[in-house]
């Protein structure tokens, strides 16, 4: 254990450890000193001096103010932050850094919570004697999402830092000396990290703002709500700034545990969504084709009426992962209580041969904050930058630490960090994992041990192996992602994974495909779990089994068939020949008003109270912030009135909170570990296609509030517009070039899109985004595809 020392800041003492740096042991200690440029999570620039202290060492004064951000504590060492000469330097150094600022506070979305205001009221003067003329500094265009007014800059370069060492690609950087530094990007492009918006938070005065929110409200009108992020596996910890009923912009709020001080732009400005001209407001019935607007009380009496009447056995359930634990165990209960087991969140699955043997809880594996300490990390079929940004932000820091990142994919990721990428097509993810698990001495059931048998490692597969096995059980993980999930084989990669595990005595984990899909587990919103995440005596259909017999009633919640399934070709036509279909949806599409029969508007993310449970397994609670608009409810609501009407039993609930201690009371003994439940026979593996389709999901793609958000729309980033992306060798093969007009054909449907070169596809696969405009004419997410050229 590091020895402590005593130092003495302003006649107190307190405790510090050796090298660390003054003002972070004030901090702790809430004694306050001025900064501007320095910051907790940043590397020490000291240029602002604005947090000049005086101090002395064994009884020798230091000859000069000394920055309490760049000197280290000693043994003995005596400071005073507000001593005459302290104050003297650091009034000298603010009126400095006002001598360009602009007399701009009233029009400036900073005023009211500016650093500058506030270190200037205590620091600064009435009055200035600078009479020379003012620098002006002609702005850039960063893109859909960050405000800049450069004039405002004080050079404190967080933001240059920010992107250097936290984003870990250099999008800005200062050129210039003294009051001619310039922050710009260098040459002129949009800043396009997943993590951008966070120099927002980070920008002490105005030069760096919001500019969704420009200029829409003033800070004081604004009342702060905690939140949890309602997009990837991580729960990050949100504030809410609300005006008038409205989500005006979002914060990050600190969690070490979970997001640091940090959050993704999905979960900054996907809010805007909230007010898309296409919010489902009314309970609408479709009647001869046309829909027409119902009373709440005479949509649910419809309702429950068709659900009484329906066969359990030919009924379905599919919810979204993204759904509040309380919305999904409400959801399950009622489909159970009805006797139908047929009930699955796991959209964007295609293989569920190993149901019978998964974990009951699949998580992450290990505390998120754990990520960044690991010696050997294989990443099975996952862009972790486009799914998970602050968990790929983790794994960047263990990268940085010397940790090895393995890589095995469809496609060559655009990483931020050293890795080894083990690029192949979908069949030849297979091969390459069966390399490693040889590598290892790996063993499994029949299937697998052939498919290991026949494997040749080649140098990159037994540097994996042997990182994995060196790093241990506490220092190596094997994560498997949604494009493993969307995976024709997830079953056979989920084998193989656990037996690399097993062979190298390391951990296994699952990175979850939305916000609660670890509590869609634990509400039993699964086909072959019951709340709890107690298994089930007979399992139901899953969405497989949903697709290819369809129910003839089934209860869609809170996602877009044409979008956010697996096989939206497939979904299209199983739901066409329902009798009766309902979906509950926070917003109106063409691909749910083609196959439903009524649409009950519910809250979406904000406006209603609710639980996620992250991809460790923390449970995180939150509340609404504002109500949901015209007649739609609270989703749990919806359902607690629907299983009254029902005639079930025991949903007399007050408030949300009763539901989830409810089931909080049945999850006391769920084990959250990753073991699987038995061995399975893994089966053949799918027949290679000469051309196999890569259905990656564009990170402004994932759910309907984010693709509703219209600044992250505007965002250009890569593979996210619809197009046929592949690689120049094979475009030659195919006979085709840039710019093309195909035709993309996927299980019997097909439509147009141009071609794009792109040497990040590996021969033998075509890179078509899901989710996105385009894609819901198409099949699965990952498989057979065929390319026509149109003349």
């Amino acid at each position: 254990m590091t020895d402590k020392i005593t130092i003495e800041i302003d006649g107190r003492e307190c405790e510090a450890v050796p090298g660390e740096m003054i003002i972070a042991v004030a901090d702790r200690e809430g004694i306050s000193i001025p900064r501007f440029c320095y910051h907790k999570k940043l590397s020490i620039a000291a240029n602002c001096r604005m947090c000049l202290v005086e101090a002395e060492q064994g009884g020798r004064p230091f000859p000069k103010p000394m920055p309490a951000c760049a000197t280290p504590v000693g043994n003995g060492m005596k400071v005073w932050t507000r001593s005459p000469k302290a104050i003297e330097a650091q009034q000298g150094t603010m009126e400095f850094l006002l001598i360009n600022h602009p007399l701009d506070c009233p029009i400036c979305d900073q005023g009211g919570e500016c650093e500058l205001q506030d270190v200037a009221m205590g620091y600064g003067d009435d009055v200035s004697r600078y009479s020379e003329r003012k620098r002006v500094v002609v702005d850039e265009d960063f893109g859909p999402l960050i405000a800049t007014e450069m004039t405002r800059c004080i050079q404190c370069t967080r933001c240059v830092r920010f992107a250097a060492e936290v984003a870990g690609a250099r999008e800005l950087g200062a050129t210039g000396r003294g009051e001619e530094m310039r922050i710009g990007t260098f040459i002129a492009h949009t800043v396009t990290h997943e993590l951008s918006g966070n120099v927002i938070d980070l920008c002490p005065v105005g030069a760096l703002t919001s500019k969704p929110y420009l200029f829409s409200a003033r800070a004081w009108e604004l009342t702060g709500v905690d939140g949890i992020a309602p997009h990837d596996g991580l729960g990050s910890n949100l504030r809410l700034h609300v005006r008038r009923g409205q989500v005006m912009r979002v914060h990050p709020r600190d969690n070490e545990a979970v997001n640091e001080t940090w959050i993704s732009d999905r979960d900054r400005f996907s809010y805007a969504g909230l007010a898309s001209d296409d919010r489902l407001t009314t309970p609408m019935v479709k009647e001869d084709g046309v829909w027409r607007e119902i009373g709440w009380s005479d949509a649910l009496e419809l309702v429950a009426k068709r659900l009484k009447a329906a066969d359990p056995k030919k009924m379905g359930w599919l919810v979204a992962p993204n759904a509040t634990l309380e919305e999904l165990y409400l959801a399950q209960r009622i489909a159970r209580d009805l006797g139908c087991a047929n009930i699955d969140h796991r959209l964007r699955q295609q293989d569920f041969r190993s149901d019978a043997a998964d974990p009951l809880v699949p998580t992450l594996g290990l505390p998120v904050s754990e990520l960044e300490t690991q010696q050997a990390v294989l990443l099975i079929g996952s862009d972790l930058r486009q799914e998970q940004p602050l968990l790929a932000h983790r794994l960047r820091k263990a990268a940085l630490a010397g940790g090895r990142i393995f890589c095995v994919n469809p496609l060559k990721l655009d990483l931020n960090h050293a890795a080894t990428q083990i690029v192949g097509t979908p069949a030849a993810m297979l091969t390459d994992l069966a390399a490693i698990a040889k590598s290892l001495g790996a063993r499994g059931a029949s299937g697998l041990n052939d498919l290991i048998g026949a494997a040749e490692p080649t140098d990159a597969h037994a540097d994996a192996a042997a990182a994995l096995r060196q790093a241990g059980e506490q220092d190596a993980v094997v994560l498997l992602g949604a494009l493993a999930t969307a995976h024709p084989d997830y079953s056979i990669l989920k084998a193989l994974a656990h037996a690399i595990a097993e062979a190298a005595t390391c951990r296994v984990g699952y990175l979850p495909a939305a916000a609660n899909s670890v509590g869609a587990y634990l509400a039993g919103a699964h086909p072959a779990r019951l709340a709890g995440a107690k298994p089930a005596e007979t399992s139901g259909l899953a969405l497989d089994g949903m697709l290819a017999n369809p129910p003839n009633t089934l209860v869609l919640w809170g996602f877009e068939p044409g979008l956010d399934l697996i096989d939206p070709a497939a979904a299209s036509a199983a739901f066409a020949s329902t009798d009766f279909l309902v979906a509950c949806s926070a917003f109106r599409s063409a691909s749910l008003e083609s196959v439903a029969d009524v649409l009950l508007p519910i809250g979406a993310f904000a406006e209603t109270s609710g639980s996620f449970v992250n991809a460790n397994g923390t449970w995180q609670r939150f509340q609404g912030a504002v109500p949901p608009p015209g007649e739609a409810r609270p989703g749990w609501k919806v359902l607690r009135v629907l299983g009254n009407l029902l005639d079930l039993k025991g949903y007399d609930y007050r408030d949300g909170a009763q539901v989830r201690d409810e089931l909080a009371a049945l999850c006391d003994a769920s084990p959250l570990d990753n073991r699987l439940q038995g061995a399975f026979e893994v089966g053949t593996p799918s027949e290679p296609s000469a051309l196999t389709r890569i259905g990656t999901v564009p990170i402004y793609a994932l759910d309907p509030l984010v693709r509703r958000a219209p600044a992250l729309r505007q965002m250009p980033m890569p593979g996210a517009e619809f197009a046929v992306y592949l690689h120049p060798d094979q475009a030659a093969a195919e006979g085709l070039a840039a710019g093309d007009r195909v035709r993309v054909s996927q299980s019997g449907a097909g439509i147009e899109a141009h071609l794009v070169l792109d040497d990040h596809i590996p021969m033998g696969c075509a890179r078509v985004p899901a989710a996105v405009a385009g894609s819901e004419e198409l099949g699965a997410q990952m498989g057979p595809v065929s390319l026509e050229r149109m003349l």
